[in-house]
């Protein structure tokens, strides 16, 4: 049986920390755990036995806020971050009266990046 669990309250600070120690301050608004508006959708799970977690969030960049893909990061229990590559899970975000298809697209690379977690978490099914 497998520890890991989801965890679905804000994003756990340590995302932001270690990311930011790693890459710069400032360099992770998407992973900002006072966000709770945004980044949208995402998921995350924890592993209480190990202290482990992973989450499945949108990433953009300063610049451009509107193209944006699924990072997947993950939380190793002894510190640091690692950044899991999903595959191509590039989108648009939809804007103010955008069409259904941009709100498909990226419900689409959504759920390619949380396949590809669950895979990490928990392998093949």
């Amino acid at each position: 049986m497998s520890d890991w669990r989801r965890y679905d309250s804000h994003l756990i600070p340590a995302f932001q920390e270690r990311f930011e120690a790693r890459w710069g301050k400032g360099t992770a608004p998407f992973l900002d755990p006072e966000a709770h508006e945004e980044p949208l959708p995402r998921a995350q799970w924890i592993n209480p036995a190990t202290g482990a977690a992973l989450a499945v969030v949108p990433v953009w960049t300063a610049e451009e806020r509107q193209q944006r893909s699924f990072g997947v990061f993950y939380l190793p229990p002894a510190g640091d971050i690692w950044v899991l590559r999903p595959g191509y899970t590039g989108y648009l975000e939809p804007a103010d009266g955008d069409t259904e298809h941009l709100v498909s697209l990226r419900n689409d690379a959504y759920r390619k990046a949380v396949a590809h977690a669950k895979e990490f978490l928990f392998g093949s099914q």
